[in-house]
């Protein structure tokens, strides 16, 4: 596997690769890899010839307050697990590199109604930042097919309708969310959970489900639901940010008739910010 660290380079890696007939698949990162990205690198390697990750913690998309300077970077520990993994190219590049300019004046891409929201909501400007930085690394890399964690599901609705409303002809794959044995969704932010929290911390999953089971047995007075929930996050020691029930497909509030739903929630433990989903599609035989 080679690393690059130019876009310079990265190009020249993708067109020898492309000038071989091979299709290219890309998995953007923020580094700091686990097994949930990993399972995104394996089915690239299963879907494509050419795998090409990126490695770029995106300060465009963090806020004031936010976990920008802590957030772990550990270059040398996911060289080797994209290499072990099948990976083709990773492209680590330096801010300046990203953003030659600086970032006050660099073109912003932003994603109206989907953004809005959930976590748009509570990190204002946070989507700008993502469909700015993903629209730039679609630019440079060209993929056939990219591949994005379900857990951020709000982001992948956004990724997927940037694609599809600016006519880019990338295949967007969303992949399951990998759970701990415990159901926790893995997260680098897991990281800085201590050892009382992270045993807490499965509470938020087991939330999820508590209010999928109510809705398959024919609960639809959701608000009702969602606070008896919430309390119960609260009563285990977190601090929800929200806890919604919305429309899988379009992410506005949910309707006593929808049938495709998404249940998602963010919460703090101590200061890590935990977010969570889980899809509900009651047309779908159990």
């Amino acid at each position: 596997m080679n690393t690059v660290k130019t876009v310079r380079e990265l190009r020249a890696a993708v067109a020898r690769a492309r000038s071989e007939g091979k299709r290219i698949g890309f998995v953007p990162t923020m580094g700091n890899l686990h097994s949930g990205h990993i399972a995104l690198i394996t089915k690239a390697t299963q879907r494509e010839d050419f795998v090409v990750a990126s490695i770029f913690v995106n300060p465009l998309q963090f806020g004031a307050g936010e976990d920008l300077d802590k957030y772990p970077r550990t270059l040398a520990a996911d060289q080797e697990k994209l290499l072990e993994a099948g990976c083709d190219l990773l492209f680590a590049p330096t801010v300046e590199e990203m953003y030659p300019d600086g970032m006050a004046g660099q073109t912003r891409v932003s994603v109206p109604q989907l953004s809005e929201g959930l976590c748009g909501a509570s990190r204002p400007g946070h989507f700008e930042g993502v469909a700015t930085v993903v629209s730039k690394l679609f630019n440079m890399v060209q993929p056939d097919l990219a591949i994005f964690g379900q857990k951020d599901f709000q982001q992948l609705a956004v990724i997927r309708a940037l694609v599809h409303d600016l006519n880019m002809p990338i295949q967007i794959i969303g992949e399951p969310t990998v759970r701990a044995a415990d159901g926790l969704a893995l997260s680098s932010r897991n990281g800085f959970l201590n050892e009382e929290q992270r045993a807490v911390a499965p509470v938020v999953y087991r939330t999820l489900g508590s209010i999928a089971e109510s809705i398959k047995q024919g609960e639809r007075d959701f608000p009702a639901l969602i606070q008896a929930q919430r309390q119960q996050l609260e009563a285990a020691g977190l601090r929800p940010d929200y806890l919604e029930i919305r429309h899988a497909l379009t992410l506005r509030p949910a309707t006593a008739e929808d049938r495709d739903l998404v249940i998602l929630v963010a919460a703090f433990l101590g200061t890590t910010r935990l977010i969570d989903n889980l899809h509900l599609n009651l047309d779908t035989p159990a």
